[in-house]
């Protein structure tokens, strides 16, 4: 393979783990900060605005932006030439259908931030999330009732998923993190994905609703599972600990960011392993 093309898919990994890091930890201190009785809406483009609003803030906002569409980017390398190696099952192919859903979310915050910092108007920052934004696509679509439902269930699997991977250690297949360092960076990675992971349910129970009702307005925000973890009993509690798990897994992103390897990507894959199955196939048609 071309070392260029190493170079390029590790790049738009990190830069785009390190944007989503960026995002979640104002997410997170946004919503510690809400526990308390002060702050804004919860949500990802609540915390574009706060670094818009910062000096020099749409130069920051652009940065984040691009780091975002790299983001996209490499979620759809992910999805389509699967260099994480996920098998092919119904596991592997629900993971990777959820990781197809995250670019289409991702690339709606990335465009509502590039907006704000170039001040256009790139119908990315209408009133509603991402997660309605999505919804409203899938059910503009033909059998899109279907549609929005099969994204439903890749948002709940991703939760399930990260819930798993955070339980399990799973992302100590991707991650090295050094041995001295282990101590205090994996209760991180551990806390953040499981806590993710929780908001993911809500969220993709929101969405499902949504497609039931066929109504896109129903597929609630971050902001949105967020209220309803605060409406639990004892939801004072849980929505700080909800809060610090958010700002836990945006450490978590800047720590992939940092520690993640990543695998080669083969752009001839894909239709290398299509015309291999194919070829099988036309072999077990010939004489027998």
């Amino acid at each position: 393979m071309n070392p260029l093309h190493m170079h390029k898919a590790e790049m738009l990994a990190k830069l785009g783990y390190s944007a989503r890091g960026i995002v979640y930890l104002l997410v997170g201190a946004m919503a510690l900060f809400g526990s308390i009785g002060g702050g804004r809406q919860v949500d990802s483009k609540s915390a574009l605005d706060v670094i818009l609003e910062q000096p020099l803030g749409w130069i920051w906002l652009g940065l984040v932006a691009v780091g975002l569409l790299c983001f996209v980017l490499w979620r759809v390398v992910q999805a389509v030439y699967n260099p994480d190696r996920q098998p092919d099952s119904s596991k592997g192919y629900s993971i990777r259908a959820g990781l197809a859903v995250s670019a289409i979310t991702y690339l709606s915050l990335a465009l509502y931030a590039a907006s704000h910092a170039l001040s256009l108007s790139l119908g990315a920052d209408g009133g509603g999330s991402g997660e309605q934004s999505l919804a409203a696509w899938l059910m503009s679509q033909p059998f899109g009732r279907i549609l929005a439902l099969l994204a439903g269930l890749a948002i709940l699997g991703a939760g399930i998923a990260q819930i798993a991977k955070g339980v399990k250690k799973g992302y100590s297949k991707y991650i090295s993190i050094p041995l001295d360092k282990r101590r205090f960076l994996e209760p991180v990675c551990t806390f953040g994905l499981i806590a993710r992971g929780a908001v993911f349910l809500i969220t993709g129970g929101f969405f499902l609703y949504a497609a039931w009702r066929v109504d896109p307005s129903q597929a609630g925000s971050l902001a949105d599972a967020m209220d309803w973890v605060r409406g639990l009993p004892f939801g004072g509690i849980l929505y700080a600990l909800a809060a610090l798990g958010l700002f836990a897994f945006g450490a978590y992103s800047l720590i992939e960011a940092r520690y993640r390897h990543i695998a080669r990507v083969d752009p001839t894959a894909m239709p290398k392993a299509v015309a291999g199955k194919i070829g099988a196939n036309v072999a077990q048609l010939g004489p027998r």
